[in-house]
């Protein structure tokens, strides 16, 4: 009997231990859902700024006030066809 009264305490110890990491792993998991998601949003925002950067025109405003760089006249281009 004594044996028995043994092994029912050691297997609620077991269970209560093993309640206490699932919760401890579920509060790790949520820390790290909520950091993904924050770093999905500055992802996001990086995206829309590089698409802004990136545009025709600035990059068009910048060849002409910083590389002094003008559009060829239609008589000097010259297109290569494969």
């Amino acid at each position: 009997m004594g044996v028995l009264i043994l092994i029912v305490l050691a297997s609620s110890v077991g269970v209560v231990y093993v309640r206490h990491l699932n919760r401890a792993l579920f509060i790790d998991l949520q820390v790290l859902e909520q950091e993904r998601d924050a770093m999905d949003v500055e992802w996001g925002k990086l995206a829309l700024e590089q698409s802004t950067w990136a545009t025709h025109d600035r990059i068009e405003q910048i060849a002409k006030e910083q590389l002094y760089l003008t559009v060829p006249a239609v008589d000097s281009v010259i297109l290569v066809m494969p």
